[in-house]
C-alpha cells in the first residue's frame, strides 16, 4: 500500500521502526503546536478505535502512547518522534460517549487548527473499528478531511475479533464507503495490534512518506 513510485527499501523500513521513538510534545490548541520540522503522519479515529495501541504496535513499544479502556482519554494532540525521519501524531478521538451525531465543536476546531497550514503533514491514517464498520461519525471525519483537502488512508483495526468471512465483508463495506471520497487514498488496510497482523504494509506505507 506504500506509494509505488516512492517505495522504500525493506531495510529502510526496518531501521525506521526499530529505531528510537519518543514522546516529544503535547498540544491542547493551535498556539501550543510544535514547530513543523519533520514529515508528519496523523492518526485519527473514533474513540476506542485503537489509535494509541496501533502506534505502540507499529513502533514495537508497550507504552509509548497511553492506552486506556476509557474512550475519549486522549484530549490533546500528542507528537512522537520516530528516529530522525518522521513524526507520528496521535489526534484526539471523536464520537465519545454523550456526543451527538455531529462532531463536537471542540474536537473539530482542534483538528482544523492542526490541519490548517501544516505543510509537512503527509497523510492522515483514519482508523475504523472493524467490529463496527464505518459509522456516521467516521463519515463526518472523512467529510472534514475531504473539505480540508488532506489525504487519508482508511485502516481497519481489531480484525482479529472477526471471523474470516466477516473480515472480507468488513473490507468490502469499508472500500465502498470511501470510493467517492475525494481525499481518500485508494484501498483499505486491515490490522490487528493484538495479532500483529497488517503492521508491515502500514509500516511500508509510512516509510514511503518519510522517504519523500
Amino acid at each position: 500500500m506504500a506509494d509505488i513510485d516512492k517505495a522504500p527499501s525493506a531495510e529502510f523500513t526496518r531501521k525506521l521502526f526499530a529505531g528510537e521513538c519518543e514522546f516529544v510534545w503535547g498540544a491542547n490548541d493551535a498556539l501550543t503546536l510544535p514547530p513543523a520540522t519533520l514529515p508528519e503522519i496523523a492518526f485519527v479515529g473514533r474513540s476506542n478505535a485503537g489509535k494509541s495501541s496501533l502506534v505502540n504496535a507499529l513502533t514495537n513499544r508497550n507504552a509509548l502512547a497511553r492506552v486506556s479502556n476509557t474512550p475519549g482519554r486522549t484530549r490533546q494532540i500528542n507528537f512522537f518522534k520516530l528516529g530522525h525521519s518522521l513524526m507520528l501524531v496521535d489526534l484526539p478521538g471523536y464520537g465519545f460517549a454523550q456526543a451527538s451525531k455531529t462532531m463536537t465543536a471542540q474536537w473539530q476546531q482542534l483538528i482544523f487548527d492542526y490541519l490548517r497550514g501544516r505543510a509537512n503533514l503527509r497523510r492522515v491514517i483514519l482508523l475504523v473499528d472493524a467490529r463496527r464498520g464505518v459509522m456516521d461519525v467516521d463519515h463526518e471525519a472523512m467529510k472534514l478531511l475531504d473539505e480540508a483537502a488532506v489525504s487519508y488512508l482508511v485502516t481497519l483495526t481489531k480484525m482479529d475479533a472477526l471471523k474470516p468471512a466477516e473480515r472480507e465483508t468488513a473490507l468490502a463495506r469499508c472500500a465502498g464507503a470511501i470510493k467517492d471520497r475525494i481525499a481518500a487514498y485508494p484501498g483499505v488496510l486491515a490490522t490487528s495490534f493484538l495479532a500483529k497482523d497488517g503492521l508491515e504494509p502500514l509500516r511500508a506505507h509510512l516509510a514511503a512518506l518519510a522517504a519523500r
